[in-house]
């Protein structure tokens, strides 16, 4: 099936759909307890399911959000019980300032405790940054490698970066942040055959490897999926060289997760096209240039930036921006619906959304 791009549908404020105060539930009763920040649109990568070679049309720099106002919505967010801030790009690492984002977050609390700050990164830069990170407050770490091999590498993300990333992967590892998770995309054709391999890897690195269905979120719009390898198919090739055992206690978790002979370690496989788990779905999406998503394949944004840059910081344009945040998970879907043959793949590419 040939997606067809939509335009984006942006929503203005809308007057709180439930009681303010109370936690962020949607009609459907999930409550959200994750809110992934995306920096940036920019990576230092490109690779071939998120992003063309060339021809990339950047977000405009004066209309990505400011640290102060990350912070602010951050607060508000923490302040209607979110848990968790993931940080997100693009490679979230090329922001200038990201050391201070991670401070200023860490510092926030949610019912009385300090919040989580996690990031998922392609790991380049991890080597000289990690220990400034560690100290700012960053708790964990999720690093994409596809494949092991050379040429592959370069050809799946057009850069010669394999030895910059295993260095990043090494780095993460001797540091103190656990859970550690390596994310793989299973792709037919191109490294269906390494995942065994990347399994070994991941547990010789003390990390926890998780495969991810290759999903409608490449700029191109080419996603095809006869070329994707899927959930069944992961598990099949991964139980001929280990027993695996299901963990009970998924939750909100994106990934399933299976001990490998017993235990202690795991894999992970997040099938979100062929089993998808939007029924415990407890996230939403803040992309680089203040526009809120209730699901990664929405073809509707609700734009922060007239809240944020409309007048002065009080607590009014507080309540406004929590006003947002409540519409938002007001509107949210019961799944993404990408079996069904309406779906439409959203206009934006991955590295615009944030991971």
């Amino acid at each position: 099936m040939v997606a067809v791009p939509v335009t984006l549908a942006h929503r203005a404020p809308q007057a709180a759909p439930v009681d303010a105060g109370g936690p962020l539930v949607d009609t459907f009763g999930r409550v959200h307890r994750d809110l992934r920040i995306s920096l940036t649109d920019r990576c230092s990568l490109r690779c071939t399911y998120c992003m063309p070679e060339q021809g990339n049309e950047w977000l405009a720099r004066a209309g990505i959000l400011t640290t102060d106002e990350i912070v602010r919505v951050a607060r508000v967010a923490a302040a209607a019980g979110i848990t968790t801030f993931r940080l997100t790009g693009g490679e979230p690492l090329l922001r200038p300032d990201i050391v201070d984002v991670v401070r200023r977050l860490a510092g926030i609390e949610a019912a009385g405790a300090p919040v989580q700050i996690a990031m998922t990164t392609n790991g380049i830069r991890l080597p000289e940054m990690l220990p400034d990170l560690a100290a700012a407050g960053l708790h964990r770490l999720n690093i994409s490698i596809d494949t092991l091999d050379r040429e592959r590498f370069h050809a799946l993300t057009r850069r010669d970066r394999l030895d910059d990333v295993l260095a990043g992967i090494a780095a993460a590892a001797q540091s103190g942040l656990r859970p550690l998770k390596l994310n793989a995309v299973a792709m037919r054709g191109v490294n269906e055959d390494e995942l065994a391999d990347l399994v070994r890897f991941a547990v010789a690195h003390g990390a926890q490897m998780r495969f991810i269905e290759q999903m409608p979120l490449d700029a191109g719009h080419t996603w095809d999926r006869s070329a994707m390898v899927t959930r069944t198919e992961i598990l099949a090739a991964l139980g001929r060289h280990w027993q695996l055992t299901p963990v009970p206690g998924r939750g909100g978790a994106p990934a399933e997760r299976f001990l490998l002979d017993g235990g202690p370690d795991s894999v992970g496989v997040i099938a979100s096209v062929t089993a998808p788990f939007c029924g415990d779905c407890d996230r939403l999406r803040l992309t680089a240039d203040g526009q809120l998503r209730n699901c990664l394949f929405s073809a509707t944004e609700y734009n922060l930036l007239p809240v944020l840059r409309g007048g002065a910081v009080t607590s009014g344009d507080d309540a406004d921006v929590e006003r947002m945040l409540r519409a938002c998970v007001h509107g949210k879907l019961p799944g993404h619906a990408i079996d069904d043959p309406s779906f439409l793949q959203p206009p934006r590419g991955m590295n615009a959304i944030g991971g």
